[in-house]
């Protein structure tokens, strides 16, 4: 099982400025690279800065100029927010930036508070019928002279100006979740990304299960691989793995208050949740953090990546982004490589 580094610029208050938050980003990008790190993934989010991330293209343009050996992923770019000549020329060009290291992950998109400001009207069901439309056209743009008539897009015969350098392109990899996207997936020759998000191992295997269902629907297709993206913490001690699971906790009160677009934005952040509130959430709790996601010492965390790796994860992707301080994300980054990566070498 190869490893990979899942990360953005993220602030839960205005303390820290982006120009700040953009060093730390390069500082943790470059340690995974020289730490000897599959692939480092980097996504598509706008008017957030719990999750600041507007052009991944952009982004991965300057790892190329600051990495050397890992891979560069966007994970994932949002699917309607793109017209499929753009995403295929944008995508090319950034793959002869970065020497042939490209992955493009794709997926339909998570919050409505961006499809209510990009595409108003659109929902979930929606922005996934796009992807399905999106992804075979792009690789009919990368082919050359491919036309479109959709029930989205039409265009006349258009050739990628640049092809990419990968050949016949990029690894294209879907974020899916239910059955039907799987099938999409393995069907169109992608890679498959997952996450459990806040739930436990049982969600992992049901997802693992997913995707050995769609690969048996399609037995003529090669296997395609599938990566598991979970929030990630190497402690030092049982009071700073304590303290990271409490740091989750209040991640995910975040994260779900985003997804539910109740709360009031201002200056992209969203409205301040009490602590009390916070605390009382028995769904997040400190406990349920520790429990679910990949927190703990090295040995812990080695013992649960060994589990998904038996079951067939082809990558498992440390996703850092947790709100807790630049410090303590290079301190468990740095453990990570150091004491839990040897584990898993042939």
């Amino acid at each position: 099982m190869k490893f990979s580094l899942f990360v953005h610029m993220e602030r839960l208050d205005a303390n820290q400025s982006h120009k700040s938050l953009y060093e730390e980003f390069i500082a943790l990008c470059e340690i995974a690279d020289k730490g000897g790190m599959h692939a480092i993934w980097t996504g598509e989010h706008h008017g957030m800065d719990f999750t600041i991330a507007p052009n991944p293209f952009v982004t991965i343009a300057d790892l190329a100029r600051r990495t050397s050996r890992a891979r560069l992923g966007t994970g994932t770019v949002i699917a309607p927010f793109w017209h499929p000549i753009k995403l295929a020329g944008e995508a090319a060009m950034t793959d002869i930036i970065c020497d042939g290291r490209l992955d493009i992950g794709i997926a339909r998109g998570a919050y409505s508070f961006e499809y209510e400001r990009l595409l108003p009207g659109l929902d979930a069901w929606g922005a996934g019928q796009r992807m399905r439309e999106l992804i075979p056209a792009v690789k009919g743009i990368w082919n050359g002279d491919y036309a479109h008539n959709g029930e989205f897009f039409k265009f006349p015969a258009t050739t990628s100006a640049p092809k990419p350098l990968q050949q016949p392109n990029p690894p294209i990899w879907v974020a899916a979740r239910d059955p039907n996207s799987h099938e999409f997936a393995v069907a169109n020759g992608c890679n498959v990304q997952v996450t459990p998000l806040w739930q436990g191992d049982d969600e992992v295997q049901s997802l693992m299960d997913r995707f050995n269902d769609a690969c048996a629907k399609n037995p003529g297709i090669e296997r395609p691989k599938i990566m598991l993206l979970r929030h990630t913490y190497v402690g030092s001690s049982e009071d700073d793995v304590a303290q990271a699971a409490h740091e989750l906790s209040v991640y995910y009160n975040y994260f779900f208050a985003w997804f539910k677009n109740e709360k009031p934005v201002t200056q992209g952040l969203i409205e301040r949740i009490p602590d009390e509130q916070i605390r009382a959430n028995a769904m997040l709790s400190d406990q349920v953090m520790r429990t679910n996601n990949v927190v703990g010492d090295a040995r812990t965390v080695i013992d649960r990546l060994k589990a998904y790796e038996a079951l067939g994860y082809d990558e498992y992707s440390f996703w850092i982004d947790t709100g807790m301080s630049f410090e303590r994300k290079k301190a468990s980054l740095e453990r990570f490589i150091a004491e839990v990566m040897p584990a898993f070498q042939e």
